[in-house]
């Protein structure tokens, strides 16, 4: 079988199951270059607590979307995929396939279905009206706005992500159309890519001892200091960056809001919470493989061995 063009390889699944090491391994064997598809990698000196690869771990494989933001710049889904095309073009012109590994599964989405995500004219006087809203009655009376015309939305977006609230508020005032009708639509498109889209799982208990494991260790490793230190440089809750999970509740501790003891707890359930919306999107997704690790025995190797037979079958690799 020849090779079909625009290759694209996706591996993704929940935090802490295992998909760094994992695409490490994927890229070496099939000549692949990395494109992050993280919320929190992009940007620069979030280290420990976005459990970003470092330069060491990388073995040699080259990583787009790591460490190319400030705290300071806004990363969004437009942003995201304007990033990660011009990644894509430098890939393929280098001879390699790209591998996009990451979480979030709506920047998976938006890329590999070509969705359109552009932002509307703005009414800003509205949103300014939400912003006050916000905070005055705060983040859940928004929610509950948002509830009242767009449920599938609210369910979709976490009521702290005042962004993304705002802006399905924002799209249904200005089109009339709820925007979780509007993305359906788009996400129903055919990919312009030739892809094989894995998801790795695991039982969801070892998942959650993976999370508080990692935590305690991020906690260990300095996760404090970094969030001090970020703060010294003048990042506070209002940026983007620092709504992150693990920065947002370290920054709430290091304001006197909260106990290091409770900020640990709600990252480790708020990180639980997250894995669990995670799989419900892959769920949803069309066209995924599950690599379920225990049908492989826990072995990279024979989920490597697999993954190289899709791809071949694909025509991503030649037969």
């Amino acid at each position: 079988m020849t090779m079909k063009p625009n290759p694209m390889v996706i591996l993704t699944g929940p935090t802490a199951v295992g998909k760094t090491a994992l695409s490490i391994a994927l890229a070496k064997k099939i000549n692949g270059a990395i494109i992050s598809a993280d919320s929190m990698q992009v940007y620069k000196y979030m280290d420990i607590g976005s459990a970003k690869i470092m330069p060491e771990e990388m073995d040699g494989v080259r990583h787009y979307l790591v460490d190319e933001l400030d705290p300071s710049d806004e990363f969004h889904v437009v942003r995201f995929v304007e990033m990660a095309k011009q990644a894509l073009k430098e890939i393929t012109a280098n001879g390699q396939i790209p591998i996009v590994v990451g979480g979030t599964g709506f920047y998976i989405q938006a890329l590999l279905y070509d969705i359109d995500f552009t932002e509307q004219e703005c009414d800003s006087a509205y949103r300014r009206q939400l912003e006050e809203l916000a905070e005055t009655r705060g983040n859940h009376y928004l929610h509950e706005m948002l509830k009242a015309v767009d449920p599938a939305s609210a369910e979709a977006i976490h009521e702290n992500n005042r962004k993304r609230v705002i802006r399905a508020l924002e799209f249904y005032h200005e089109s009339g159309e709820r925007i979780s009708e509007h993305n359906e639509r788009e996400s129903q498109k055919t990919s312009p890519y030739n892809f094989a889209y894995f998801v790795l799982n695991d039982d969801r208990e070892k998942l959650y001892r993976r999370i508080d494991a990692r935590v305690d260790a991020m906690v260990k490793a300095g996760l404090v200091d970094e969030v001090a230190r970020l703060q010294q440089m003048g990042c506070h809750a209002d940026m983007v960056s620092m709504q992150g999970l693990g920065y947002k509740e370290i920054l709430a501790y290091l304001n006197g809001t909260s106990t290091l003891e409770e900020a640990i707890y709600i990252i480790k359930r708020e990180s639980r919470h997250f894995a669990k919306r995670q799989l419900t999107w892959f769920r949803r997704e069309r066209d995924v493989i599950w690599l379920n690790k225990p049908d492989f025995e826990y072995d990279d190797t024979k989920i490597l061995t697999y993954m190289m037979d899709v791809l071949q079958a694909k025509g991503i690799l030649p037969a």
